[in-house]
């Protein structure tokens, strides 16, 4: 006894593998896009706190106060790839050591701080 099978057989399982795919690929590109906005806001707070550190230490001079930027950029695992004076202010720009998506650049961030306690 043979029994022909209708013209849809499979179809259900072309679909299914369709939309476990599709789902699959918005996953992925959602955790990128997660971890590329991530990254980005770890820099800039990176790049805020070491401003901060260089202000706070300003009275030091500008070489302690730019040292104090870098050990608190390294301990955010950023690296630190300016920090300028000007008018007693310290511009600060860091680059996050990697990549978070394979083949982008790393992000980087400036931030600019002054001393609270000093007259202008």
């Amino acid at each position: 006894m043979n029994q022909e099978q209708p013209a849809d057989a499979g179809v259900a399982t072309i679909w299914t593998a369709l939309a476990a795919t599709t789902l699959i690929a918005v996953t992925v590109l959602v955790w990128w896009l997660a971890a590329a906005i991530t990254a980005r806001h770890r820099t800039e707070a990176a790049a805020d706190l070491g401003a901060l550190a260089a202000a706070a230490h300003a009275a030091a001079g500008p070489t302690i106060a730019c040292a104090r930027a870098k050990e608190v950029a390294d301990h955010e695992r950023t690296t630190m790839t300016s920090c300028r004076w000007h008018n007693r202010d310290a511009f600060i720009e860091v680059r996050a050591i990697a990549a978070p998506i394979p083949g982008l650049p790393a992000p980087t961030a400036k931030a600019r701080a002054g001393p609270v306690d000093l007259p202008p």
